[in-house]
């Protein structure tokens, strides 16, 4: 299945596409959070949908889709996870996962718009591919780690350079700025991805192409990330581990290209959808 929420932000109700095309499935109730993944919701929710075959009600056409679930309890985010990627940036290949967290108040839907935050001067962009946790995961080994994945998302990690690099501190505060972690279209469940280890990804900037990778060169694989990540914290349900982008962010280029307002990101990536987001300037106080 692929999952959906649409409506107004804040205001979202819950969507399934079939076929390309999106219906509501608010009758379902509830929403797509930690409750819903716990409570065997996608299995129940597959039930629905098959009961109300040719009766769902069409969601109209240009209707906003937010992010494809609620606010996670947490977005975990993998650095340096291509060769390419840790090459282009001058850094050592890492010998295990480097970890970070991406605030939950960046999350926004997969069309919205990024914005540029103030004080900003290094605001770069990241196609990920995202893993949604299905199930409660702590000191999970990896040959059971698939098991505890509900579905993977297309994420861009927008990125904010100059306060990630050269602040001082973690990577955390270049990370979690609002509107800074588009997801969606929709979740894929996890059984609509014939293979993980094979997933093209790219990301284009005003329809010039930037990034063009592919998981099967992931340095740590999604199992592998899974497991390592459950054994220094507890995955809720809902939860998101972002696994890393590939060569060719902005920061990568010499000299270095940032994002400025009126650009344009659209980015993709097989089985996840696509996305597009339009970067506007800080207007706040």
């Amino acid at each position: 299945m692929k999952l959906i929420r649409f409506g107004e932000y804040g205001q979202e109700k819950i969507g399934v596409q079939i076929d390309g095309v999106n219906y509501d499935v608010s009758a379902f109730g509830g929403d797509y959070n930690e409750q819903f993944f716990a409570e065997n919701g996608l299995a129940r929710l597959e039930e629905f949908v098959k009961a109300n075959e040719g009766k769902l009600i069409e969601i109209p056409a240009g209707t906003r889709l937010g992010a494809p679930f609620t606010r996670p309890s947490k977005i975990v985010c993998i650095g340096l996870n291509y060769k390419d990627h840790a090459a282009e940036t001058g850094a050592a290949i890492p010998a295990e996962p480097i970890i970070f967290m991406k605030s939950t108040t960046a999350l926004v839907g997969p069309h919205d718009n990024i914005v540029i935050p103030k004080n900003s001067k290094k605001t770069d962009w990241e196609v990920e591919f995202g893993i949604v946790i299905g199930k409660q995961a702590s000191y999970v080994e990896e040959s059971e780690a698939l098991d505890y994945i509900a579905g993977y998302v297309l994420h861009n990690d927008v990125s904010e350079r100059e306060f990630q690099i050269e602040r001082g501190g973690t990577w955390d505060k270049g990370k979690g700025c609002d509107t800074f972690a588009p997801m969606g279209p929709y979740l894929t469940t996890a059984d609509e991805v014939a293979d993980i280890n094979n997933v093209r990804l790219w990301l284009k900037v005003n329809g010039k192409t930037y990034q063009d990778g592919n998981t099967s060169n992931l340095i740590f694989s999604v199992a592998h990330v899974v497991s390592y990540v459950s054994q220094f914290m507890t995955l809720l349900p809902g939860d998101v581990i972002s696994t890393g982008t590939p060569a060719g962010v902005g920061l990568g280029f010499n000299p270095p290209i940032y994002l400025k307002e009126g650009d344009v990101v659209e980015l993709g990536a097989d089985y996840l959808g696509e996305s597009r987001q339009e970067v506007v300037a800080y207007k706040g106080k």
